[in-house]
């Protein structure tokens, strides 16, 4: 018989543990108690002005404000500005007219697209092509690897199945190779790709998980997991957020790699979760085991708001988000603050070997570095803070998907394109394709 799962790991696994944990270490930073970095409440109105500023710059129509989700990147704007079809629009009319079904391809390629979608590298460019071979757009980073992983799905990549090529199964992510992901996303020496080797292995995992439950998808492919959620559903076409969730976490923790474990427990991975010095020398009283680990599960968490979004638009479900999602803990996000003078990094507390390009660049650590995952936290407790500081400012109430998508993560990447040549991210992470 399985080892029941303790409460401590199913909790340090939940969103609630992200909210927790990264409120936490934001109290640390507001009383100057965090190790690495310096919360200004003074810039908090610049940050709150500049997002207010991008959000009425590009949506006249407030009601009209998107949820950050994977859809998005699908879409950027062609090199030729015509009047042709979206990618999506063009892949639904190619599916079964039920809802369910249509829900199910959309989630196979949002699965591959968002697990793909680690840091490229700011030197990776992907060059879409049309059928008469001419060029139709161009260009990096999360849409990139959005376009590229589009060309792939509908190219059949991720099918075993020559009979339909929409789709993602376990049997073809098994057998993908380094060799053919890099073909596809036109990786090489004068294109490299960040992290492309973790990729591929994460696919390849997920290609086992999915064979490992056919409890969930019996044919296994991801997008299976609706069938399963439909005959579970507690009322007709409400689905509550934490079972999308806890779902998603049980049939893809075995793809993460085993970063953080408790000792008294050492079984079971935690995943996107690491320990926070600040944080342990906080504590007073009576310990906890894991009292001292911070939660992020950020690709978890993109997923998740990526399919919320596909099961709404195209399932017709509603889904009832409680406590709800946090904003992305990534360097885009988190770079916004940085720029803007709400977060500043402490260079004394680094060690030299951060600033291996010199200390007028960006210092280089790893995820696992205490600064990295300060920041993180950080991003998550100070965005939380802006939040209704937006909204109240606009006059208008958005949910915190909806100021990700139009203000946070857009705002870090422009503010980034001013500050630094390549639009790096003002902190950069040693990127192994599976955290950022």
């Amino acid at each position: 018989m399985a080892e029941a799962i303790p409460d401590i790991v199913t909790y340090l696994r939940s969103l609630d543990a992200v909210h927790d944990r990264c409120n936490q270490v934001f109290a640390l930073a507001e009383v100057g108690q965090v190790d690495h970095w310096t919360f200004h409440q003074d810039k908090v109105a610049d940050v709150v002005d500049y997002c207010v500023t991008l959000i009425t710059r590009d949506y006249g129509d407030l009601s009209k404000v998107p949820p950050t989700s994977r859809r998005t990147h699908f879409e950027p704007p062609t090199k030729a500005q015509d009047a042709r079809m979206g990618r999506i629009p063009a892949l639904l009319l190619l599916c079964p007219k039920d809802p369910i079904a249509k829900t199910l391809t959309l989630i196979d390629l949002y699965v591959v697209s968002v697990l793909l979608d680690a840091g490229a590298g700011p030197d990776w460019v992907y060059t879409e092509v049309g059928p008469d071979g001419r060029e139709t757009w161009k260009g990096g980073r999360s849409e990139g690897l959005a376009v590229a992983s589009y060309q792939m799905f509908t190219a059949g990549v991720f099918s075993s199945n020559n009979a339909n090529k929409l789709q993602v199964d376990a049997k073809a992510l098994k057998g993908l190779r380094v060799e053919t992901l890099a073909k596809h996303l036109q990786v090489s020496d004068s294109n490299p790709m960040a992290g492309l080797e973790g990729r591929c292995e994460l696919l390849i995992k997920l290609g086992s998980a999915l064979g490992d439950r056919p409890d969930i998808c019996p044919s296994g492919r991801p997008g299976e997991i609706i069938n399963y959620l439909e005959g579970r559903l507690p009322s007709a076409d409400t689905l509550p957020l934490s079972l999308l969730w806890s779902t998603l976490f049980e049939l893809l923790l075995p793809i993460w790699p085993s970063r953080t474990t408790l000792p008294d427990h050492p079984s079971f991975p935690l995943g996107d979760v690491w320990p926070c010095p600040s944080l342990e020398r906080s504590l007073t009283g009576d310990r906890t085991t894991g009292d001292n680990l911070v939660a992020f599960h950020k690709l978890t968490q993109w997923l998740c708001y990526s399919l919320v979004e596909v099961i709404e638009s195209e399932g017709g479900w509603k889904v009832d988000r409680g406590r709800g999602q946090t904003a992305l803990p990534e360097y885009r996000n988190g770079g916004l603050l940085v720029d803007l003078g709400a977060l500043t990094i402490k260079p004394e507390t680094l060690p030299p070997d951060a600033y291996p390009r010199g200390r007028d660049q960006p210092p280089l650590l790893a995820p696992s570095h205490p600064a990295i995952v300060e920041w993180r936290a950080l991003t998550i407790g100070v965005l939380n803070h802006c939040h209704p500081l937006i909204c109240e400012k606009l006059g208008t109430q958005l949910s915190l998907a909806q100021v990700i998508e139009a203000a946070t993560w857009k705002g870090g990447r422009e503010i980034a394109k001013t500050k630094r040549q390549g639009g790096g991210p003002p902190i950069d992470i040693i990127s192994d394709g599976t955290v950022f």
